[in-house]
């Protein structure tokens, strides 16, 4: 199988999963009306597919003659059930996650999420694998918290001016004006779980019969795939938002709805797999699971910036409003940073 084995190759790696993990929400945006529980149908299948395809090229070829079938035989029932756990864990998490980018927009939810994701998962897989200097570590997720918690400030006072215009132009439902937390509480809910399915996957990794990057790659799309049907019929018959949905919707969207949902699922696990490869580096090079978790969550940037920039979700805003998302932005960038670097100044040193 192909592996990285130069810190500058598992660097690039890691930097690709970062641009996949804060791309691939734009297919759900570009699909217009599309409800998220249909485009989501799409999106599992494009995962496990994408998995599929890297498993039996990627992970077959190079000159180690060990491919990705040698590895998913060789490895023990206890890591492919944790890599499938792990999958169905962060699934739930995932759909919530479009369950709130569909409610309170890709500015808000990624922040919010995987910022949390974040800070939990930094914490979970340290315990596992402690790499890094700790003080950096844990001041850059101190620091990520404040950044979720400026987003949620500029979140409510941007949905507080929308009502406001809304009262003025006589189209609000009550003078009394309220703001949903539904968003914020979709992305909470989602952060907790995010954070809590990386761990899982060291563990499907650990040991000699532990699975390699492109096997428990697959095991963790099958996971998505097989749950997406559970959990999606939970969130169609009790929608987030709107009526509940039929199955028979699925089949009247257009090709570009379903063609946008696979590349949706595509994206994501071609940085996924990205990430898991980047982990998995020799010793020697090797940046850690932590390191590489929270550097792939730099996706939060790349979303927040596509939600602001392209989407335009804080059009309308005051200059609190902006002020609050520029200094979220900030914040974010310091904390990733202060993660990045802790590889480079070990406890001690």
């Amino acid at each position: 199988m192909i592996l990285a084995h130069t810190y500058p190759a598992a660097l690039c790696l890691m930097l690709l999963s970062m641009v996949c993990w804060g791309s691939w929400a734009n297919t759900y945006k570009m699909a217009g009306k599309w409800r998220f529980e249909l485009f989501y149908f799409d999106y599992a299948i494009g995962v496990l597919a994408a998995a599929v395809l890297f498993a039996f090229t990627a992970g077959s070829l190079g000159f180690d003659g060990f491919s990705f079938q040698d590895d998913l035989m060789h490895a023990s029932k206890h890591a492919w059930l944790f890599g499938f756990g792990a999958g169905v864990i962060f699934n739930l998490a995932n759909m919530l996650l479009v369950a709130a980018i569909a409610v309170a927009g890709l500015a808000v939810a990624f922040p919010v999420a995987i910022g949390l994701a974040l800070v939990i998962g930094v914490v979970w897989n340290y315990l596992i694998l402690p790499q890094g200097n700790p003080m950096l570590l844990f001041s850059g997720c101190a620091i990520v918290v404040g950044a979720i918690i400026l987003d949620s400030m500029a979140y409510r006072s941007l949905e507080l001016i929308k009502l406001v215009q809304l009262a003025r132009a006589g189209k609000a439902r009550s003078t009394r004006l309220e703001v949903s937390p539904k968003g914020l509480i979709l992305s909470l809910a989602s952060g907790l779980l995010m954070g809590s399915f990386y761990p899982l996957v060291e563990q499907g990794k650990k040991g000699d019969l532990g699975l390699g990057p492109y096997a428990i790659g697959f095991v963790f799309a099958l996971g998505i795939f097989l749950s997406t049907f559970v959990f999606n019929l939970f969130f169609m018959n009790l929608p987030v938002e709107g009526p509940p949905v039929e199955m028979l919707e699925y089949f009247r969207g257009g090709w570009r709805q379903h063609l946008l949902g696979l590349a949706g699922g595509l994206i994501w696990c071609t940085g996924t797999i990205a990430n898991f490869v980047a982990a998995s580096t020799p010793p020697e090079v090797q940046v850690g699971p932590a390191i590489s978790y929270a550097l792939g969550q730099g996706a939060t940037m790349v979303s927040a910036l596509w939600g602001i920039l392209v989407w335009k979700e804080f059009a309308g805003a005051d200059t609190k409003v902006k002020a609050l998302v520029a200094a979220m932005l900030g914040l974010f960038v310091c904390g990733l940073a202060l993660v990045s670097i802790a590889p480079l100044f070990p406890a001690g040193h």
